[in-house]
């Protein structure tokens, strides 16, 4: 029997049918498998515990110090102890990770920061909560760049790693607010232990999943490490954040400020020297050169040390000069939370739509303007300007961090992503811990606290328009 051939228009239609649900799968959101959706709820799981662990305890710190006997200095040093190892050991847990499996190290350090939170819960004197913070401030640096490796590595360049690095950034942001907001209320009702009991919880339940979840991943070669390299950038970045960290208590006069400053430049001087001759280097100075890790990084810096001096500034105008409860002070960058959870959502369709260089640029530029609102501010009235400025700047960051981590590792091979997420994780590490010291001592040193507030402002919304001008014309032609 022969089989008629359909007419010409029905075989026109039926292509321009195909054709079009051939463009609808492909403008369809990418969907991820049963096994991506918990790889990747493990690995934001982690970045969120550590995120939370950034802001749980700043508001508990007056109760803590009384506890605990902490004098001011001591406060000081609870958050210091975390950020010192924190942002010092990044680029070398980075690089042991490429070489002998993210994994193997990103277990162990949640292993670490479990144990840790623990020692700071149940912490008897003061040498015992800061061992305590000083170790999850080292299981932090081990967690950070082995999870984003991990992530980047198990999704592909394109729609799923713009999507998961969307949700990454999203709890990221969502993690430093949520523990502002958590940390009052739980000081309140159950005191100060149980910020650092929730991180044990945390931590905890993240391990219980994350080895059934993740498989072993690390470069093909194992070069030798580079331990030169290894002792001077870690060395350097320890003295530079010291110095940071105590000039924002004590100015910039002291001699260990002095020291430990010089000390940081040189140390990280020799680290290129090293770097440049050596036959396996920790950092690429070819990857460094790329215009998209350069002005990636650079954007990636601007917008965490803002955005940490904004808030931290915001803070005191909020309890200082308005009088607003920590509690309620809390509720305003819970709104921040939110919106942000709305940026990262749109976000990754935003880059999708007008490319991530771009997007990061925009981002910078939109943050800075919307931080430029808060001049506005006044002294006897202010919280909702206050609240719909830094909520809205925050989405603007939001957009900024998906962004620059994109910028930064895209086009890296496989068994360099631990050594570009490490610079990823560095930057951002290193922003949220010099941001304040630079900036947020012109809080405090100014005729008054509010003419203070306004000039970190007034400073940081400048920085912030000048790096996305800056980084939208280097990314131009990278």
């Amino acid at each position: 029997m022969a089989i008629e051939s359909p007419p010409t228009s029905d075989v026109t239609a039926s292509s321009a049918t195909s054709a079009s649900a051939a463009s609808a799968v492909a403008s369809a959101p990418p969907r991820l498998s049963g096994r991506a959706r918990l790889v990747l709820f493990v690995l934001c799981a982690a970045q969120f515990m550590v995120a939370l662990d950034f802001s749980v305890l700043n508001v508990a710190l007056p109760v803590l110090g009384k506890d605990l006997g902490l004098s001011t200095t001591g406060l000081q040093w609870a958050v210091t102890a975390f950020a010192l190892p924190s942002g010092g050991f990044l680029l070398l847990f980075g690089r042991i990770a490429d070489l002998y499996g993210r994994r193997r190290l990103f277990l162990a350090g949640l292993t670490l920061f479990g144990a840790a939170s623990l020692l700071a819960t149940l912490a008897w004197d003061p040498a015992s909560f800061l061992a305590g913070r000083a170790l999850q401030g080292l299981g932090a640096a081990v967690i950070v760049p082995t999870g984003m490796s991990l992530l980047t590595t198990t999704f592909p360049e394109g729609p799923l790693r713009d999507r998961a690095l969307g949700i990454s950034g999203t709890l990221l942001s969502l993690g430093f607010t949520v523990g502002m907001v958590a940390g009052g209320v739980l000081t309140d009702t159950l005191g100060w232990r149980s910020t650092m009991g929730l991180l044990t919880v945390a931590s905890l339940g993240v391990l219980a999943v994350a080895p059934r979840a993740l498989e072993e991943s690390r470069t093909a070669d194992r070069p030798r490490l580079d331990v030169p390299g290894a002792v001077s950038v870690t060395g350097g970045l320890l003295a530079l954040i010291y110095a940071l960290t105590t000039a924002a208590e004590r100015g910039f006069g002291g001699a260990d400020v002095v020291v430990t400053l010089v000390l940081g430049v040189v140390l990280l001087c020799a680290f290129v020297v090293v770097e440049s001759r050596t036959a396996a280097p920790l950092v690429s100075l070819p990857m460094l050169r790329r215009r998209t890790v350069a002005f990636g990084n650079l954007g990636g810096l601007v917008t965490f040390s803002m955005m940490s001096t904004v808030v931290f500034v915001l803070t005191l105008y909020l309890q200082e000069v308005l009088d607003l409860s920590p509690f309620a002070t809390g509720l305003v960058f819970g709104v921040q939370g939110l919106l942000s959870v709305v940026a990262g959502m749109f976000a990754p369709r935003v880059i999708g739509r007008i490319g991530a260089r771009r997007t990061l640029a925009l981002s910078l530029i939109g943050q800075g303007l919307f931080i430029g609102v808060l001049l506005g501010l006044g002294t006897e009235s202010g919280v909702w300007l206050a609240t719909v400025a830094v909520s809205l700047a925050s989405m603007f960051h939001l957009g900024a961090i998906i962004a620059y981590g994109l910028t930064v590792t895209s086009g890296v091979p496989n068994d360099e992503q631990g050594l570009a997420t490490g610079l990823v994780t560095t930057t951002q590490q290193v922003g949220l811990t010099v941001g304040i010291p630079l900036l947020g001592v012109l809080a405090t040193t100014q005729g008054s606290l509010f003419d203070g507030v306004r000039t970190v402002v007034a400073v940081a919304a400048a920085i912030l328009l000048a790096a996305g001008a800056v980084v939208a014309a280097g990314l131009r032609r990278g």
